[in-house]
C-alpha cells in the first residue's frame, strides 16, 4: 500500500534522514521506533506531503506522491494523527471532528462516520458540545484519533499517539488501534511507548540517528537484544 524508497530528509541544510526505505502493506500494523531526535515523525511528516524528500520516491498504492499537496492527499485515503494531537482548541469536540471530513466521500458519510466514533469513544459523544481545549488529555488525543477516521482514511499515521497519557488511557488508545485495524483500516504507528507498539504491530523498523537499522516482526523485535537494552529497558 505505501513504499518509502530510499528517501532522504532536510531541515533547510541539516540532514536528518538517510535513504531510509520500508513499505506497509495493506490490512498491516507497521510500526516506526527509535530513540527521541532518531526521525520518526520527520519520516512520517513527510508521508504526509508536510516535507518533502530531496532523494528518493514515496508512492501510494502505486501512485507517487512525492509532490502531492497534502490537502489533497488526504482524498487518496492517507491520513495523520499528529504528535501533541493539534486539536482546533477553541472549537467544540463535534466541531474537531467535522474537521477532518471536509472533502469528497468522507463529507458525504460524515455522519455515518461519527457515530461510529462516537461508539469507539462513548465519552466523546458526551462532550460533543464542549470546547477541546477544556478536555483533559485522554480526551484530546481521542478526539485527534476521531478527527484522523472521520477522513475515512485507508491508512492512518499516528505520530505518539500515547504521549502524556496515564497507564490506563494508554492501553485504552492502544485497544482502539487494534480495533481500526479489524475494521480494515492500514496502521503506520511511530511511538516511544516501544514495548505497547511491538506488541500489537505486524512488523516493525527502528530508526536510529536517522537511518533504519533493523527491521522485522513485532515480536521479533520484542526479544531482540539490541532493543530490549537500548528501547525495553532490559
Amino acid at each position: 500500500m505505501l513504499e518509502v524508497k530510499n528517501i532522504d530528509v532536510f531541515y533547510g541544510d541539516v540532514q536528518v534522514i538517510w535513504d531510509v526505505a520500508f513499505e506497509v502493506k495493506k490490512g498491516e500494523v507497521v510500526a516506526l521506533i527509535g530513540a527521541n531526535g532518531a526521525g520518526k515523525s520527520t519520516t512520517l511528516k513527510t508521508v504526509a506531503g508536510i516535507l518533502r524528500p530531496k532523494k528518493g520516491e514515496i508512492t501510494f498504492e502505486g501512485v507517487s506522491i512525492n509532490k502531492i499537496e497534502p490537502y489533497k492527499l488526504i482524498e487518496t485515503g492517507l491520513a495523520l494523527c499528529p504528535e501533541a494531537r493539534r486539536l482546533f482548541v477553541e472549537m467544540t469536540v463535534e466541531e474537531n471532528l467535522d474537521m477532518g471530513s471536509l472533502r469528497g466521500e468522507a463529507k458525504k458519510q460524515r455522519q455515518k462516520t461519527k457515530e461510529m466514533v462516537f461508539d469507539l469513544f462513548p465519552r466523546l459523544s458526551e462532550r460533543r458540545r464542549q470546547l477541546a481545549g477544556t478536555l483533559s488529555g485522554g480526551e484530546q488525543q481521542m478526539v485527534a484519533v476521531g478527527r484522523g477516521l472521520m477522513a475515512l482514511p485507508k491508512l492512518l499515521m499516528f505520530d505518539e499517539p500515547s504521549l502524556g497519557l496515564a497507564p490506563i488511557l494508554v492501553r485504552e488508545i492502544f485497544d482502539v488501534i487494534k480495533k481500526i485495524r479489524q475494521e480494515g483500516t492500514t496502521v503506520l504507528i511511530v511511538e516511544q511507548n516501544t514495548k505497547q507498539t511491538l506488541s500489537i504491530a505486524d512488523r516493525a523498523y527502528v530508526l536510529e540517528t536517522g537511518k533504519i537499522t533493523l527491521q522485522g516482526t513485532g515480536q521479533a523485535l520484542l526479544n531482540d537484544e539490541h532493543v530490549k537494552k537500548a528501547y525495553l529497558g532490559v
